[in-house]
């Protein structure tokens, strides 16, 4: 009779191993193989036009859409801008090309989703983002999809005079947000008269 092998801790251990890089290959979050800077991920969060939180090996990861800048949130088409990108990828499953990380610790990349749309220059189509120049001066692909938007009048491009997103932050958001109404505003002479009465009264 063939003699039977024994099971060694060492063999258990090793196929413990083997049995969990290969769930892991078929696990839609893993990352793509042959490239380490490409994973796929659901979106769980938009915080903005162009920035995402993708759930990556059970860890959410933000994700910067390269080479695009979306009006702030307080600007025209800025909630418009967010609205766009969530109702286009929230809740799905978004292959990410990264191009590196921004000086937020963010990753920076190519946003695809749905049979390898592009995010990134959808949203530039759409007229809801301008072509970030200063990060991406040689993209010529996002730069022709910003001019199809200005020539075409949309999104932003209707505005007689669009500030861009760099432009507005540099100037400081006070001069395009209004104040709120319980600041700065001088209190009505007969309240000011009834605090006034009412610290006497007070004292005395």
């Amino acid at each position: 009779m063939p003699r039977r092998r024994k099971t060694t801790p060492a063999t258990v251990i090793i196929a413990a191993f083997i049995l969990a890089l290969a769930a892991m290959l078929v696990n839609d979050e893993a990352p793509e193989q042959g490239n380490k800077d490409t994973f796929t991920g659901r979106v769980v969060g938009i915080s903005d036009g162009d920035t995402i939180r993708v759930l990556h090996m059970g860890k959410e990861q933000k994700v910067r859409l390269y080479g695009i800048d979306t009006p702030e949130k307080r600007q025209p088409y800025g909630t418009a801008a967010r609205k766009f990108t969530s109702e286009h990828v929230f809740g799905k499953t978004v292959t990410i090309r990264s191009t590196g990380k921004d000086r937020y610790g963010r990753i920076l990349g190519w946003v695809i989703y749905a049979d390898e749309r592009n995010l990134n220059i959808e949203i530039l189509e759409a007229g809801l983002a301008w072509w970030y120049r200063q990060y991406a001066p040689d993209d010529h692909v996002l730069q022709q999809a910003e001019q199809r938007a200005r020539n075409a009048g949309r999104g932003l491009w209707r505005q007689k005079n669009p500030v861009a997103p760099w432009e507005y932050r540099k100037r400081g958001r006070a001069e395009s947000r209004k104040l709120p109404a319980d600041r700065h505003v001088p209190k009505p002479v007969g309240q000011i008269a009834d605090i006034f009465n009412h610290s006497r009264m007070s004292m005395s």
